[in-house]
């Protein structure tokens, strides 16, 4: 017959590995709801601010990977670029759930980290993402470049640092 001792410890052992598959279920649901939202608001933001249908839209996103192929093709480039969007939105989204608990100057005020956050998905994707894809270049211009940082501010980088500072409890 086993001791008490070992007893207690395979208890234990079973209510942490218990405790830490909850909680690893309960952060995949939180990063699902968290990009959802994000993907969703940087959307229909993009829909209404430029006044673009949504099939203009994803197809613009899929030339990141097609090029200009993308808008003469159908309902597949389409739902490339529906894919390709929200990739994008989740990997954002789970990036700053990852680092959240790591950094410890993130705890702080969930909207200037939401600002920063936002302009930081801006800098990398427009800087270092866009001009590496297969999106043809265009002309820059301030006005449309602030906006844009406005959009990802305002639908993608506050939605996630509300939402990770809610799922972590900090207030």
């Amino acid at each position: 017959m086993k001791n008490v001792d070992e007893i207690k410890h395979q208890f234990l052992l079973m209510t942490v590995s218990t405790k830490t598959s909850a909680l690893a279920g309960s952060v995949i649901k939180a990063i699902l709801i968290t990009g959802l939202v994000a993907g969703t608001l940087d959307a229909t933001a993009a829909i209404v601010i430029y006044k673009v249908n949504p099939i203009s839209l994803f197809k613009f996103i899929a030339s990141g990977a097609f090029g200009k192929v993308a808008f003469s093709e159908g309902a597949f480039m389409v739902f490339f670029g529906v894919i390709a969007h929200y990739f994008i939105a989740y990997s954002w989204t789970s990036l700053y759930f990852l680092i959240f608990p790591k950094i410890k100057a993130l705890p702080g005020n969930k909207y200037s980290n939401g600002v920063l956050y936002g302009t930081i998905i801006w800098m990398v994707m427009n800087l270092i993402v866009v001009p590496l894809s297969k999106i043809p270049s265009g002309a820059f211009y301030w006005d449309k470049a602030i906006v844009s940082i406005l959009i990802l501010i305002f639908m993608v980088g506050l939605p996630i640092t509300i939402l990770a500072h809610r799922y972590y409890g900090v207030r």
